[in-house]
């Protein structure tokens, strides 16, 4: 009885929050991987499909986030983080998509739509 007892919190223990970011020429699911309260999440899921061409991306990252006075605690959310070798990919709360090459060649800005 405690091992299933044991399961059933590890499965409903852990909940995997979604939602789809659309713009003119991309979809965007991030999936937030950490169970509800956390303020902050570093297992962070994104899978990208280009309209034009159907190439997808999956990518792992993190919640984004200002930081407080202390320089340490996470205040104000921005949105998501993803990185890629040189890219990376900020997927703002507001609805803006960018892709960054280095440190500020932006390869793509676009405003999209948040479908939670």
């Amino acid at each position: 009885m405690k091992k299933i007892l044991f399961l059933c919190l590890l499965l409903f223990g852990v909940s995997a929050t979604a939602a789809t970011l659309t713009t003119d020429n991309y979809r965007i699911t991030v999936n937030v991987n950490c169970s509800e309260g956390h303020v902050s999440c570093r297992d962070v899921t994104y899978e990208g499909v280009s309209k034009k061409s159907g190439n997808s991306i999956t990518l792992q990252g993190k919640t984004w986030h200002t930081l407080c006075a202390d320089g340490v605690t996470p205040c104000r959310f921005r949105g998501y983080l993803f990185k890629n070798g040189s890219y990376r990919y900020l997927v703002h709360q507001s609805g803006l998509l960018q892709v960054i090459q280095g440190k500020n060649n932006v390869l793509v800005e676009e405003n999209g739509e948040w479908v939670y």
